[in-house]
């Protein structure tokens, strides 16, 4: 079977013919930041706001960034060119390979780029028609859950316990109130209102959440950005699991406890309509950035 097409430092190459020296401060250190961006038909989902967002985080850990976003828009589509379809575009940059192992960043090193396109794995029938099952747990991360490291440890021992438990999710909780889930953005529905958490620095700005609220908008749907109490998301009416690759999905048992009434609510299903037809209109217009 023929490797998939990645890109590399600049060029196009088999993904197994691809090599990274050990010594690379993201192999090493985990110091790195990286993007997920779902291209429709060759249409990516907004692919300037995913761009931003990755100069936000390297400029949150002073990484030069090596292309401009119209530079950067133009490699992918030369990687999705070799990708037909529905793709999820997966870009990571790190510091770069040193000379030797130490903590301290040096200085003039060439970052290291690597991006790959896989096909993109969207939710099931069943899942948006039955939703999904999340556990909960303490958010045991570091303070700088807005920076979209590589460093994702803490992230990977929060989805596992969601794993082991046979459930989609793990929704995170810092001093009594929603952060985010291990690899998603978090809503609730409380009599009709849609809730989401504040955009500081214990969550991720999803680009999916902003969206969300951009449709939240035009469905005239009641939405507000505010700190949220566990007990609040416990007795919710509806809880949603937002991200790139998950689009919005409907949370219904917490902690083997049913949300609401057990079956995705109405509102998921207004907002769940609002995003497919985004997407629809999206991969209408072929090789579209939006």
């Amino acid at each position: 079977m023929t490797a998939p097409i990645a890109h590399f430092n600049g060029e196009l190459l088999p993904l197994d013919q691809i090599r990274i020296s050990p010594l690379d401060r993201g192999f090493i250190f985990g110091d790195g930041v990286y993007e997920v961006i779902p291209a429709y038909g060759g249409s990516l989902l907004r692919a300037r706001e995913h761009f931003r967002r990755l100069q936000r985080s390297m400029d949150e850990i002073g990484l030069a960034n090596p292309h401009t976003v119209d530079e950067w828009i133009g490699e992918v589509a030369r990687l999705l060119s070799h990708h037909p379809g529905n793709q999820s575009v997966y870009i990571q940059v790190t510091r770069g390979v040193p000379p030797k192992r130490d903590h301290v960043i040096p200085r003039g090193l060439i970052p290291t780029v690597f991006m790959m396109a896989s096909p993109l794995a969207t939710p099931s029938p069943e899942m948006v028609e039955k939703g999904v099952a999340c556990v909960s747990a303490r958010d045991f991360r570091w303070e700088k859950c807005h920076i979209k490291s590589t460093s994702l440890l803490g992230n990977v021992l929060a989805r596992q316990l969601s794993a082991d438990a046979g459930a989609t999710e793990t929704i995170l909780f810092r001093d009594g109130f929603l952060t985010e889930a291990s690899a998603s953005n978090v809503f609730v529905v409380k009599d009709g209102a849609v809730a989401a958490a504040p955009q500081d620095n214990h969550i991720l700005l999803g680009i999916t959440y902003e969206l969300l609220a951009e449709l939240a908008a035009q469905g005239k749907l009641r939405y507000a950005v505010r700190p949220i109490p566990e007990s609040e998301v416990r007795s919710a009416d509806e809880i949603w699991l937002t991200s790139s690759t998950k689009e919005v999905l409907a949370v219904t048992t917490l902690d083997g406890k049913p949300v609401g009434g057990g079956a995705p609510g109405p509102v998921f299903r207004r907002m769940h309509a609002l995003f497919q037809d985004y997407k629809a209109k999206l991969a209408a217009a072929p090789a579209a950035v939006a």
